[in-house]
């Protein structure tokens, strides 16, 4: 799906509005605050603003050099925060947990040069499964909760995948798990870092493996058993009733083969 590079836009509720002097527009793009991530053209910061912490990505153009190394490896650069703007309203559509999105504002029509950014509410005490799951071979996790882990990744990948999109950066850093609901006995996963996420009517096949051979590769190091493979399985292809089909299992193969390749 293209980028909407149509015009300049804000939108943003004028409780957050009022917080700044002048253009509010300038105002986030020169923001400062702790830094989580700091690429080219790209910067993510935590930012407080009014007592309320912030997520704030900060897109300052893609520039010439970017531009052309997507373009050889055929694929379309990220031109705005707009793309994850509109992943994350949909995802509340669908049901999928993730960063409550605040505002958004775009500013140019040149990609090379486009300005945006998306504030989003910070999501507290969390932690990426990634790093929950880390000492797992060492000290593996009470059996439900690993079971109720793997369920809601599940459900969660075959809800994004169902519903005509693949987040294309699916990895098991991106899931985050809340701590406070994990203290209530809940399993809460937020699907985080939509900024490459695809949306159309279905996804293909290819696009759907991709995601899945990712989130294989991540998890190769944790020490989960066949059960543990089966368990996700089942509860992503719900549904299904014969999972020894030819064109189940070729599926299946792909993904172990892709992950593989990613794991070597």
């Amino acid at each position: 799906m293209l980028p909407d590079l149509k015009s300049d836009a804000l939108e943003m509720p004028e409780t957050l509005r009022a917080l700044f002097a002048g253009d509010p527009f300038d105002a986030v793009m020169q923001l400062q605050g702790g830094v989580y991530r700091d690429v080219p053209g790209r910067k993510t910061i935590q930012a407080n603003l009014g007592g309320q912490a912030y997520i704030i990505k900060q897109h300052f153009g893609v520039g010439v050099a970017e531009l052309l190394k997507n373009l050889t490896s055929l694929r379309l650069p990220i031109f705005s925060a707009r793309t994850e703007w509109q992943a994350i309203h949909r995802f509340g559509e669908v049901g999928i947990p993730t960063t409550p999105a605040v505002a958004d504002g775009q500013r140019g029509f040149n990609p090379v040069s486009r300005q945006s950014f998306l504030i989003t509410r910070d999501l507290g005490d969390i932690v990426s499964l990634e790093d929950f799951c880390r000492d797992w071979p060492a000290s593996p996790p009470p059996p439900k909760l690993k079971r109720q882990i793997i369920e809601e990744i599940a459900r969660i990948a075959r809800t994004l995948h169902d519903h005509g999109m693949n987040h294309r950066d699916f990895y098991l850093c991106h899931f985050c798990l809340d701590r406070e609901a994990l203290a209530q006995g809940r399993v809460l996963l937020y699907l985080i870092d939509l900024h490459r996420v695809g949306m159309r009517q279905r996804i293909s096949e290819t696009a759907r493996m991709k995601d899945l051979a990712a989130l294989y590769f991540s998890v190769m190091d944790l020490g989960l058993a066949s059960r543990d493979y089966w368990r996700f399985i089942r509860h992503y292809r719900a549904g299904v009733s014969n999972f020894s089909s030819g064109q189940e299992q070729k599926f299946w193969r792909s993904v172990a083969a892709r992950a593989g390749r990613l794991y070597r």
